[in-house]
């Protein structure tokens, strides 16, 4: 791990999660489906709540999940709905966890479509990682334009709020605040 001695202002200190999440995974370019999958599912479930909840309840999500397997979630029955309306350890949403089990088949939709998740979100920026400090804006006009063509293809809890969050969490937008070490211009002086 890095020698990181100043974070983003928002990272709980007290939380070792948090500042692991912080230092290997927030910003940095993901093109694996199965970690693209695995943060979108993560962001259905963080609307209207604390990043910093989910990421406590991440372990449970991934076991009550079968491991964010996109084929065996797909198929989802009543009996697993009621299992995960009945698990505590996750966030237990009727919405969130219909939008989760309806959502895959979309996103598998998507990966059949393009070749994978990752062609079709990265190719709203041709591949290219878009830098800006965290504190600027809670959406953008690629955070409208991608919420707006999930919709179309009848995902929900897609909102333009929500994929400006998962744009941040898989590295299409490098938002490192100018106060943390990780900072692409801190980085590039370092260097």
């Amino acid at each position: 791990m890095k020698n990181i001695e100043h974070r983003c202002s928002y990272v709980n200190m007290k939380n070792p999660l948090y500042i692991s999440y912080h230092d290997t995974e927030w910003g940095v370019p993901e093109h694996s489906d199965q970690k693209l999958y695995e943060f979108l599912i993560l962001e259905f479930f963080q609307a209207g709540l604390s990043w910093e909840c989910i990421l406590n309840k991440r372990e449970n999500f991934r076991i009550a999940f079968d491991g964010f397997d996109i084929d065996k979630i797909c198929t989802y029955d009543e009996a697993k709905y009621a299992e995960l309306m009945n698990n505590s350890g996750i966030i237990r949403n009727r919405r969130k966890i219909v939008a989760a089990i309806n959502n895959s088949k979309i996103f598998k939709e998507i990966q059949q479509e393009f070749g994978s998740f990752g062609a079709y979100i990265w190719g709203f920026t041709d591949g290219k990682t878009i830098v800006e400090d965290y504190h600027i804006h809670t959406t953008s006009p690629l955070s409208d334009a991608i919420s707006k063509d999930l919709k179309k293809r009848g995902m929900t809890f897609v909102g333009s709020t929500t994929i400006y969050s998962y744009l941040q969490a898989i590295g299409i937008l490098n938002a490192h605040g100018s106060e943390c070490d990780l900072c692409p211009g801190k980085l590039e002086a370092k260097q």
